[in-house]
């Protein structure tokens, strides 16, 4: 969309110069000026508000970590299970209760 140039601008601000006459033309002027910032306020507010906090640590590389096993390599034997203690029996509560 073009910009209005000055000559536009000139016939718009003439038609709103009838229209409100000139006792009227500079609340309306203020009170654009002040829509007009107050929406851009509220547009940068909304931007901080969805914008995403980057994260600058590497995210892992997924392609390394699904690559195929080394084929080359010697087999190697399954890790033997640990060995675990065995576990206490559950203390008497018998005589604690009375």
């Amino acid at each position: 969309m073009p910009t209005p140039g000055p000559l536009e601008l000139v016939i718009i601000l003439v038609i709103a110069l009838l229209i409100l006459g000139p006792g009227k033309l500079p609340e309306v002027g203020s009170a654009l000026g002040k829509s007009i910032r107050e929406f851009r306020k509220a547009s940068a507010d909304v931007q901080e508000a969805v914008k995403v906090n980057v994260d600058t640590t590497p995210a892992p590389n997924v392609l390394n970590a699904q690559a195929a096993p080394n084929t080359t390599a010697a087999p190697t034997e399954p890790a033997a299970p640990a060995a675990t203690a065995p576990t206490p029996p559950p203390a008497d509560q018998s005589s604690t209760a009375k």
